[in-house]
């Protein structure tokens, strides 16, 4: 059966308008970067546990688990969340044995030049507007702090090639990981608790400290008490050497 011109056009119409309404999803030679720590010693297991704060206000369950058992973390923090956050920001400084504060972006934009957007999240689309992204929050945690951060970890954490040369080439360490537990705080608490648990000796974590209405906090939680339960350590990014890779 054949379909008339003024059907068949309009049936393509539909067909691109529902592929124009799909998110974005990263270039196959966009880049999410895996860091680990470099030959963790034998015996417990070491964990680098990395936050990020994108927007939005603080999950004190984490946030009281790290500071009440003294377990560092560091915390990546855009601009715009440390401005809704003063409070927070004064209890990190307060803590400069535990938090470890590094750069996640001004205004929480992807460091990608090559597509619009990416999950949802409008993307920097140009290499100007990516280095706004990335001076932005260098100068808001140096303001905060009194020092410049070493590490850049951007909004989705992929970038496209020449936006991560760019960043490298300012002098950043780019901060992948080798765990993601929350997948963006969207996942069951549970799923978060037994990812965390499962973490192996060397595994940088990623997960979310922004979002107090989310049950994955509570997974996040869960998790770390049960590896401080097995006797892991928990360390700083500058407290070890790390390896990147693609």
């Amino acid at each position: 059966m054949s379909c008339s011109r003024p059907l068949l056009a309009t049936i393509l119409a539909l067909g691109a308008s529902l592929v124009a309404a799909l998110p974005a999803t990263a270039k196959s030679h966009d880049i999410e970067l895996k860091l680990r720590i470099a030959a963790p010693p034998p015996g417990p297991r070491v964990v680098a546990l990395t936050f990020d704060a994108c927007s939005g206000a603080i999950d004190q369950r984490i946030l009281n688990l790290l500071v009440e058992n003294r377990i560092p973390a560091t915390l990546f923090v855009t601009h715009r969340w440390m401005k809704r956050n003063a409070a927070t920001m004064s209890t990190l400084m307060a803590h400069p044995e535990l938090f470890q504060i590094e750069n996640h972006g001004d205004q929480h934009v992807p460091a990608i030049t090559d597509i619009p957007s990416l999950y949802g999240v409008k993307t920097a689309g140009s290499l100007e507007a990516v280095q706004k992204e990335v001076d932005g929050g260098a100068s808001a945690i140096q303001q905060a702090t009194g020092k410049p951060p070493r590490w850049f970890r951007g909004a989705t954490a992929v970038y496209s090639r020449d936006a991560l040369d760019q960043i490298r080439a300012d002098g950043y360490e780019v901060a992948g990981f080798s765990l993601n537990a929350d997948m963006g705080a969207s996942l069951p608490a549970a799923t978060v608790a037994k990812r965390i648990a499962a973490a192996k000796s060397g595994d940088v974590i990623i997960a979310h400290i922004n979002q107090p209405g989310h049950p994955a906090g509570l997974g996040v939680v869960e998790g770390i008490k049960r590896l401080a339960a097995s006797g892991a350590v928990f360390v700083k990014l500058d407290d070890v050497q790390t390896q990147a890779s693609n």
